[in-house]
């Protein structure tokens, strides 16, 4: 939606502080495309906006842990991505070595296809096995929503929680579907309030942000941090809407 269009009397104010933003958001740089440059630029733009951390290919996490060391931004990277079809073996493998290169978060995609097989055991115990790698290290686990019925949402989440994870996630941003305010809601209702919520994939703008922190959500995924944070700190100073609308290029 462009934002310009909507009349300043219906622009919905934002209840959440600047502060209060930047602690919501992991900036993702995932894209397999982005080179060296482009990742420096998506590096230093996070630090520039404040933003709690950055979520990064695996591949760039010692490079992002050097480049952001002293600015207070968290570097985090994805575990099994983007289709969680990887073995547990290999899952952990891979958050070893994560956690080697400096990672303190680790976003892992759950086994998929387990999950729309009913094989609830096997995705616990992937999601578990890389729980316990990771020791004290945040792990959320990606459920990728738009694959799954709400019943199966509703499993997995529980899995997850059963298995130890410290947070459900909606989404990788690559699977054709992102976060929904219905799923977030259905999330939180499944996990209570003692395990956090993670919306991500099509989080593009401010307004869409919100939608998510009140359906539940207490961690963002969105590479659209600088649009979002321009367009708080627009309404804070106008009272009104930007010309900005939703980053559309962003996932």
């Amino acid at each position: 939606m462009d934002n310009a269009a909507i009349p300043a009397d219906q622009v919905r104010p934002a209840p959440l502080g600047a502060d209060e933003v930047r602690a919501l958001i992991d900036h993702a740089i995932l894209k397999p495309e982005l080179t060296r440059a482009d990742v420096d630029a998506q590096l230093d733009e996070a630090a520039a906006y404040r933003v709690f951390s950055v979520c990064v290919r695996p591949s760039d996490v010692a490079h992002a842990v050097e480049r952001l060391q002293g600015t207070g931004v968290g570097v985090g990277t994805v575990i099994g991505f983007p289709h969680g079809t990887t073995t547990t073996a290999t899952k952990v493998a891979e958050s070893l070595q994560a956690l080697t290169d400096g990672a303190f978060e680790l976003d892992m995609v759950q086994n998929i296809a387990a999950a729309r097989s009913g094989d609830w055991e096997r995705v616990e115990q992937d999601v578990r096995a890389v729980v316990d790698a990771a020791g004290d290290t945040v792990v959320k686990v990606i459920l990728e929503t738009a694959f799954l019925t709400d019943d199966e949402v509703v499993a997995a989440s529980r899995a997850a929680q059963r298995a130890g994870a410290a947070f459900v996630k909606t989404s990788t941003g690559f699977a054709g579907g992102g976060a929904t305010a219905e799923h977030i809601r259905l999330m939180r209702e499944t996990v209570g309030p003692d395990t956090g919520v993670k919306a991500s994939g099509g989080v593009r703008g401010l307004d869409t942000l919100v939608e998510m922190v009140d359906a539940g959500a207490d961690r963002i995924g969105t590479s659209a941090s600088a649009r979002i944070l321009d367009e708080l700190a627009h309404r804070a100073e106008t009272g009104g809407a930007s010309a900005l609308g939703d980053d559309t290029t962003s996932y």
